[in-house]
């Protein structure tokens, strides 16, 4: 059967076309010149779509026209072709057929074709409801077809242009997009495109000003004094880089792919000719090269677009204030009075923030003061650093009560805080590979400054309020916002960047001439700002000892107070994911304790055990059970059940159990976590060595994830287990869904323990990207306690499906009981530590070294 003039054209059309890319390609790689490549790729496409357009012999009164990016004449390896199939009136039969079999063609040629059919009409129409539809025709470029149809839509679209209202709907747009990517360039998987700092914020850039008429291109943006010459070959430079970033990243993935994923960085990275040395990763330097390059046009994009501002709102550009010889206020805007202010007078550099922090009513910086201080970089050198009227002034930056977050965020985007910190600037745009936190570390630092700052201000008092308590009446609270700034200043230089930052953190306090007693406490939260959460999530609060030792540790009530918000402040800021309510109360728990032990009090086990009981019988009368009907199971329960749970709990359990303390069945009762979030899950039921397993099982089948487990088994040979456990699904709003979930979990872990039978095989959990790009080693740590009662088995490796119930699986197998678990997930790393019993593990080495290897093999998998 012979071929249709269709096909044949289809096929010569694609076969042309791939081998013009298969050279542009080509020609990329060896040369690495990203202009030549979109361009070349434009042409190639421009000339696949005006063969297929003509061969199918579309009418002459219609015009095929390029918008969006592929109009602006630039299109990267697998980006959408988007085209307007111009038409002079609505299209008969006839001309339908024939656009359908273009589009369609279209498709058949490989390209991801973006159409619209539409009228000049229906575009100036459409063009007024949608920006978006508005800002692609902006860019319009006739392909082939009826060059007056084609000028028609130009006129009537340019006088239907508003470019202030242009100006306005972009500007909001662009705010939507940077809050979509959480307001920073510094994400660890960043999208080249649309994330702040991308080549989205420069194509917004000349969108503004071609439609006010004011330039497409840097260059002309110089010629209308919009730029200085320095800032345009600033602007072009970091677009080069970003565009041969994004051409790059859809090579290296064979597809459409913007975002810079863990997964692709390093092969990315080795495109670009960067290997692994000593210190970095391929990907660590190619990031950073991008990070700051995403940095220099989100400091440049502002003051571009506050220069278009002012020549598209001329009016509202007026000086509102003088606040001194040097700056005044312009429409909210710290402005200085001369261009060369900075070079004049190097002391106005950090002046520029201690008048802003102090000045209300400025909620920014003008364009003139950003060129100033972009252009007083090399003024910011050694000498300037040294200068005593400087340390003062960087010290009262830092001491002001207001305005401290928003000051060191204009400080890091412009540059000045790195430069004055010398320290500070080797971590900029630095990634960090523990997969939980998600910022760079600059990033993270600065966001654990903004999280203790919120500690002390009256409208965030609702987010963490025993935290707003504690700061309200924390003296001289600066020196927090100091041991923020410099706890994790060290990382990535080796070594210990605890122990390092405590030097860095030193040498600032001698310099700045910090009293004593404050830099005492600013050197010692830096080299301790991870013990807290290392007690609090890894070891057992019910251990006098242990509490004990971590007050030793303090010191004292302002120590423990500082430390307490400083780990607060540390864990929010590392991840949205990382942060529960359980940790909170985990600290919180540990604060009160060593609190007490630091006002004098002792941990004594038998006088708690009293409290405990005491406070849980005015828990049972508040709900009106007698508490004398508890006494047959609390007659099964010792001392230690009674310190490792607090009286609302043991109350809770009382009222379920009183009645079933020897029930033949097991006893599963559940209710919404009194932490806050998840459901706390207790079990009953006639000890067996694989329990805790049959459990873990079962919530990892439901996909609940489990944060906490505690483990009791009564005298008379019943486990009672208490569990903390989450899933996304459960929320306690009106809708009373958390009730059923309540009613199936209590329903179907009940009957599954009853089931006897052999453990199912764990579910092969695959990693995560994250966890496939940077894996961690598999550690098992397993030695006795100090009394030789108990072993401490401390886990450590990729998060995954089913990993708990392997490593459960493991224990029941060597009939190995656990007696605490403490669930640590730390974004997509798991830090788990159990608490078994020694009895076994003691006589025989053996057993101890196959346990290790068993578990060892049940992480790895």
């Amino acid at each position: 059967m012979d071929a249709t003039p269709e096909i044949i054209l289809a096929t010569r059309v694609r076969d042309q076309l791939k081998a013009d890319k298969q050279a542009v390609f080509a020609d990329f790689n060896a040369h690495g010149h990203v202009g030549h490549l979109l361009t070349r790729l434009r042409r190639a496409v421009d000339a696949a779509l005006v063969e297929a357009w003509r061969g199918l012999g579309l009418p002459d009164d219609s015009a095929l026209v390029a918008v969006g990016g592929y109009g602006r004449g630039e299109l990267f390896p697998f980006s959408d072709v988007d085209v307007l199939l111009l038409l002079p009136s609505e299209p008969g039969e006839d001309t339908t057929s024939r656009l359908e079999k273009f589009i369609g063609l279209c498709w058949d040629l490989g390209l991801e074709i973006g159409s619209a059919v539409r009228t000049v009409d229906d575009c100036i129409r459409e063009s007024r409801q949608d920006v978006t539809i508005q800002t692609s025709l902006l860019e319009a470029r006739l392909l082939t077809g009826n060059r007056k149809l084609f000028a028609e839509l130009q006129t009537r679209y340019q006088a239907d242009l508003d470019p202030r209202a242009f100006f306005q709907a972009k500007l909001l747009e662009m705010r939507q997009r940077h809050a979509k990517y959480q307001d920073t360039p510094y994400s660890l998987e960043p999208n080249s495109k649309e994330s702040p700092g991308g080549l989205r914020d420069l194509q917004v850039i000349l969108w503004m000003t071609k439609a006010a008429g004011l330039g497409d291109s840097w260059k002309e943006l110089f010629e209308r004094g919009l730029l200085s010459e320095r800032e345009a070959q600033e602007l072009a430079r970091n677009e080069r880089l970003l565009k041969t970033i994004r051409a790059r990243l859809h090579l290296v993935a064979g597809r459409r792919q913007d975002v810079l994923v863990f997964d692709l960085q390093t092969a990315l990275a080795e495109a670009f000719g960067y290997r692994q040395n000593n210190n970095k990763r391929a990907s660590e330097q190619l990031m950073r090269r991008y990070y700051w390059a995403a940095k220099a046009v989100t400091q440049l994009n502002i003051v571009l677009l506050l220069n278009i501002e002012a020549m598209l709102f001329p009016s509202e550009s007026k000086v509102t204030r003088v606040i001194n010889e040097r700056f005044v206020e312009r429409q909210g805007m710290l402005e200085i009075t001369s261009d060369d202010l900075y070079e004049r007078e190097p002391h106005a550099i950090l002046e520029t923030f201690l008048v802003y922090e102090r000045t209300p009513g400025v909620k920014g910086l003008s364009p003139r003061t950003l060129r100033g201080l972009y252009n007083a970089r090399t003024v910011m050198d050694a000498s300037w650093r040294n200068d005593p009227v400087n340390r003062r002034l960087f010290l009262a930056i830092v001491q002001e009560p207001q305005g401290i977050t928003h000051a060191l965020r204009l400080m890091n985007q412009t540059s000045v805080l790195g430069r004055y910190l010398i320290n500070f600037r080797r971590i900029v745009g630095q990634m960090q590979h523990d997969l939980f936190h998600v910022y760079t570390v600059d990033q993270h630092i600065l966001m654990v400054v903004r999280n203790m700052r919120r500690f002390a201000i009256v409208e965030h008092t609702h987010e963490f309020p025993f935290c707003s308590q504690l700061m309200a009446t924390f003296d001289r609270p600066w020196v927090l916002w100091v041991a923020a700034l410099f706890h994790d200043i060290a990382k990535g230089r080796g070594g210990d960047h605890s122990k390092l930052g405590t030097a860095d953190a030193r040498r600032f306090c001698k310099q700045h001439g910090i009293e004593r007693e404050d830099a005492d406490l600013i050197a010692w939260l830096v080299e301790h700002h991870l013990t807290m959460s290392h007690v609090a999530q890894k070891q057992d609060l019910t251990d006098a000892d242990v509490i004990h030792a971590f007050a030793r540790v303090v010191g004292t009530e302002r120590y423990m107070t500082a430390l307490y918000l400083l780990t607060v402040a540390d864990i929010r800021g590392t991840s949205p994911k990382v942060w529960n309510a359980w940790k909170g109360k985990l600290l919180e728990d540990l604060y009160r304790i060593t609190l007490r032990v630091l006002g004098g009090a002792r941990v004594d086990p038998h006088s708690l055990w009293a409290q405990r009981r005491d406070d849980t019988i005015a828990q049972l009368r508040l709900k009106a059970f007698d508490p004398e009907l508890g006494k047959p199971l609390w007659s099964q329960l010792d001392v230690a059940f009674f310190l490792r749970h607090d009286a609302r709990d043991i109350a809770w359990l009382t009222r379920h159990l009183y009645n079933k303390v020897d029930s033949p069945v097991p006893v599963v009762k559940a209710r919404l976590s009194p932490a806050g979030e998840g459901l706390q899950v207790a079990v009953y039921i006639k000890d067996q060595p694989d329990v805790f397993a049959r459990i873990c099982g079962y919530f990892e089948r439901k996909s609940f994830s489990i944060q906490e487990a505690k483990i009791h088994t009564t005298r008379h040979g019943y486990a009672l287990d208490t569990f903390q456990v989450t899933d996304p699904g459960i929320s306690s709003d009106a809708s009373g869904n958390y009730r059923d979930i309540i009613a199936l979990v209590e329903h179907e872990l009940a009957e599954r323990l009853q089931q006897q039978g052999a453990l199912a095989e764990p579910t092969q959990g695959r990693l995560s990207r994250q966890s496939r790009s940077f894996p961690i080693k598999p550690r098992v740590d397993l030695r006795p306690d100090e009394r030789g009662q108990y072993y401490l088995l401390s886990l450590s490796a990729n998060d995954r499906t089913g990993l708990l119930y392997a490593i459960s699986r493991v224990l029941a197998k060597h009939r190995t009981s656990v007696h605490t678990a403490r669930i640590n997930t730390l974004g997509e790393r798991v830090e788990d530590v159990f608490l078994v019993d020694g009895s076994r593990l003691a006589s025989d080495n053996k057993l101890q070294l196959q346990l290790e290897q068993d578990l060892l093999a049940a992480l790895a998998i």
